[in-house]
């Protein structure tokens, strides 16, 4: 049996549900992250790295949590790296060959033995829309958890790990994120000009093209563009 296949079929044994084919759902990856993970490619030094991605989906329950996440870091550095491979395989062990499934402290924990055994080869994680993630029910909330990972991950600052996290400036997120890195390393989308423009262009655009909306006259299409331009918020 293809060695990949396999790799697959003992991930779905041990986690259950929570498996998905994260490679076959690149589609759903934000126009962003995906320009991040080919700049990524593109660096010289970086033919040896290993990037995993993971996009926060509000619509699939087992997408907005930190077990998903964490579940699909698992899977993309196995199937990328031999070294991986056997923590994942070890994980199977632990988990008495499928019956038992690990806890979220428990792939954590398999995520830093990775990390370790890929020594100095470069990783970088990229994770997408985090404010998909609920900030509701439970106590921690679900992206409570997320953030609390994070913060960790980070702080832990090995020298080979690189991460990236793109979302909406929502509160509890900035408050966490703004105080692991420096202001120069922060790209606000909200506050570029051209962002701003982009929107314009397109409500301008739209506006214009509608058959409805063209017959608007000039005062009320102007008035329309410019409200939902400025009430856009950089989104």
């Amino acid at each position: 049996m293809n060695s990949r296949v396999f790799q697959r079929d003992l991930a779905k044994v041990f986690f259950g549900a929570q498996f998905h084919d994260w490679f076959d759902d690149e589609k759903l990856i934000s126009s962003i992250s995906s320009a991040i993970v080919g700049e990524i490619k593109q660096i010289p030094e970086s033919s040896s790295a290993l990037v995993a991605y993971y996009y926060f989906d509000f619509r699939d329950a087992t997408k907005r949590n930190v077990r998903g996440l964490l579940t699909s870091i698992l899977i993309q550095l196995a199937e990328a790296s031999v070294e991986c491979q056997d923590t994942l395989f070890q994980c199977y062990a632990d988990c008495k060959g499928g019956l038992e499934q690990p806890n979220e402290d428990s792939l954590a924990q398999y995520l830093e033995s990775m990390l370790d055994l890929l020594g100095q080869i470069p990783v970088y994680i990229i994770v997408d829309a985090l404010d998909e993630c609920p900030d509701q029910n439970g106590f921690p909330s679900a992206r409570e958890k997320v953030l609390v990972f994070v913060d960790g991950l980070i702080q832990a600052h090995r020298p080979n790990l690189f991460i990236c996290i793109t979302s909406r400036p929502e509160q509890d997120i900035t408050d966490v994120l703004n105080p692991l890195t420096s202001s120069s390393r922060r790209v606000s989308l909200h506050e570029e000009s051209g962002q701003k423009e982009d929107i314009k262009r397109y409500v301008h655009a739209f506006v214009h093209s509608d058959k409805r909306m063209r017959r608007w006259r000039d005062g009320d299409k102007k008035y329309v563009i410019d409200t939902l331009t400025e009430r856009a918020g950089g989104m």
